[in-house]
């Protein structure tokens, strides 16, 4: 009251500023915290020998494409003119980003929270893409591919869709990235796994697949728990301002959509199997919210319900097909966060009602809601293009990579476990000292 008396406190936009700047780093620390969830979710799903190397590589990971993020993805992504025409394609500006201190009067938010925010997407497409390269890749194989998707396969994509790109210009509506930052990982292990080929022992000379069970189904449901409460930040952060309160309705939206794919996954497998699978239980609830992540600001809690159960369908369904085209893919990043990544980008062209699309400001309706078949038209165009760009460059690298110093580990070392033949000590110490006591 007294700053107010003399006229010398914050203004009403100053505190705008400050409110959204709060929700923000707080939506970005939920995001980079989802690190913790795919940490247990790859350790969970693979086998004890590699859980050592699986948590070191991801925290040296999430480090390195923090820095390259900050010299040149995030300038490929938000820099340049918008009025320029090499903008629709390329950001070009904000390299080596040195940001203001402080955020002025009038501004939405300070640059310096919008970057941290933006940060943790990329960390979080880089730790799908790291699905297909589980139990077999030389840890050299993720240096070099960290810091070709953190400083340009991602960026690009992020650029076209939420950076003023050509898709932009379109309407495509991604709200929080089911294509930019799901799709975009999934096709990068798509890439890596056809490349490094099945693990050892997973496939049998006439195509029969083996069951190669992770060491603890205990971390990958705590995993999936940290990713579901981490995805509030993912989807209703990405409003990155508190205003009227829609955030709220984006994670109202989000909660329906995972409760959806959880439900499917858990029916579809009981009455296919026999009995109710787990696994396929917590990939339902991660198909859920991959899925509900593009559409989730464009809605109606009806539609949010439907799309969830259609994609904890569709990953059952994705991943027996995987499975039998000898695909071998540890954590499902394929139908996760592939197949799930693009209904949820096509439901838009769906579902997305004049109301809310009005709200956002992005793209026109939906087909089911009088906008006939343009905005299907255009989420189908940016799932085909983001999904074939991020492939092919990904399948290029890697494969430059394969011939120059080769991607996988040796036979020995697969069969030893990367804890010990990449990083000499092992995840489980005691487990390895029993083992040599029973041996002796």
């Amino acid at each position: 009251m007294a700053f107010a008396a003399d006229g010398d406190g914050p203004t009403n936009t100053m505190l705008d500023m400050g409110l959204n700047a709060l929700w923000i780093l707080i939506a970005g620390i939920l995001v980079l915290f989802m690190q913790g969830g795919f940490i247990l979710l790859e350790t969970g799903s693979t086998r004890m020998k590699n859980a050592g190397h699986v948590a070191g590589k991801t925290i040296f990971t999430v480090g390195l494409v923090s820095l390259v993020y900050w010299a040149v993805g995030y300038g490929f992504t938000f820099g340049g003119d918008a009025g320029d025409g090499l903008n629709k394609v390329l950001g070009l500006g904000n390299f080596f980003f040195n940001p203001a201190i402080v955020g002025s009067d009038g501004d939405s938010y300070p640059t310096t929270i919008f970057f941290i925010f933006q940060l943790a997407f990329a960390a979080v497409s880089l730790s799908i893409a790291w699905g297909g390269f589980a139990e077999r890749a030389k840890l050299s194989a993720y240096l070099i591919f960290t810091l070709i998707f953190g400083s340009v396969i991602y960026p690009v994509i992020a650029h076209w869709i939420w950076g003023g790109g050509w898709l932009a210009e379109d309407g495509a509506q991604d709200y929080a990235g089911s294509t930019v930052v799901h799709l975009t990982g999934a096709m990068a292990a798509f890439a890596a796994t056809i490349l490094l080929k099945p693990r050892i022992g997973k496939f049998n000379k006439d195509g029969s697949a083996n069951e190669i069970l992770g060491h603890n189904q205990v971390f990958t449901s705590l995993a999936v728990l940290i990713l579901w409460v981490g995805w509030f930040g993912f989807n209703a952060g990405s409003a990155v301002s508190v205003g009227d309160g829609f955030f709220g309705y984006v994670a109202f939206t989000t909660q329906l959509g995972a409760a959806g794919g959880a439900v499917a996954a858990l029916l579809i497998s009981w009455l296919v199997k026999g009995k109710a699978d787990i696994g396929v239980t917590l990939n339902g609830a991660l198909a859920g919210l991959v899925a509900i992540t593009a559409s989730c600001a464009f809605v109606d809690p009806w539609a949010a319900v439907v799309i969830g159960l259609v994609a904890g369908v569709l990953v059952f369904l994705c991943q027996m097909f995987f499975e039998k085209i000898r695909v071998d893919d540890p954590i499902a990043a394929m139908s996760v966060h592939g197949a799930a990544g693009v209904w949820g980008t096509l439901a838009n062209g769906f579902f997305a009602t004049k109301a809310l699309v009005e709200q956002v400001g992005v793209g026109q309706a939906g087909l089911f809601y009088g906008g006939g078949g343009h905005q299907l038209w255009v989420q189908f165009l940016s799932v085909v293009v983001c999904g074939g760009f991020a492939f092919a460059a990904s399948f290029v690298v890697l494969w430059i990579v394969k011939k120059v110093i080769g991607l996988r580990v040796t036979e020995e070392q697969e069969i030893i476990g990367l804890d010990l033949s990449e990083h000499g000590n092992y995840g489980y110490p005691e487990a390895l000292k029993k083992t040599n006591v029973t041996s002796m």
